[in-house]
């Protein structure tokens, strides 16, 4: 029973990849706007029912990863080690998502394409704001529940803020430059590491 779900689990993170490659591929080959989702899940050999299966929209291809990383940065925070600095448990909780992006949308011109995108979608833009706000109001009730005490809802919010709007807007800048992956994750450490020297 195990083995039959592990099959059925890679099967579906197969058909979801192969949903996002072939969405790049028509995204780079005819643009955004110009694609659709049947056409998507045609170049996937896959159902659009299928396609809805594994995002909402069209814009949700395109943001695939980053539920995953802000899952990752969750479990950071709710692993706070005792005697776990705040500053410490934000970059640990960062880093895991920094590391996470150059693994899965830096490395392979992800992030670069959807850079690109959403600087021109309007539709695109309006659901990376809306995941962006979700996230960090996710990470900084994680955040006050790590250190009750020490740290009011407003205060979390504040430095969840800083810490992703400073990391999200020097890999932002990098990346239309034309830096490179390892470049564009320098970037993001070095944002981190700013902010983190401000938080006591």
């Amino acid at each position: 029973m195990v083995e039959r779900h592990g099959l059925r689990e890679r099967k579906k993170q197969r058909t979801r990849q192969a949903l996002i490659e072939a969405a790049v591929r028509l995204f780079e080959d005819r643009g955004y706007d110009q694609v659709t989702v049947a056409e998507i899940a045609d170049a996937a050999e896959v159902s659009p029912r299928t396609f809805f299966l594994h995002f909402q929209t069209k814009e949700d291809v395109l943001l695939a990863n980053t539920d995953v990383r802000v899952d990752l940065a969750l479990e950071a925070i709710a692993e706070r080690r005792a005697g776990e600095r705040l500053s410490e448990v934000l970059v640990r909780a960062m880093d895991q998502m920094i590391v996470n992006a150059w693994d899965r949308d830096l490395s392979n011109g992800f992030a670069a394409l959807r850079a690109r995108l959403a600087a021109s979608v309007p539709a695109l833009q309006a659901r990376l704001l809306q995941r962006y706000l979700t996230a960090q109001a996710e990470l900084a009730q994680a955040l006050h529940r790590a250190f009750p005490d020490s740290l009011d809802i407003i205060a979390a919010s504040a430095l969840v803020g800083a810490m992703v709007g400073a990391v999200s807007a020097s890999a932002l800048t990098a990346l239309q430059r034309g830096d490179g992956p390892d470049e564009v994750r320098d970037a993001m450490r070095q944002a981190m590491a700013l902010v983190a020297r401000s938080v006591t």
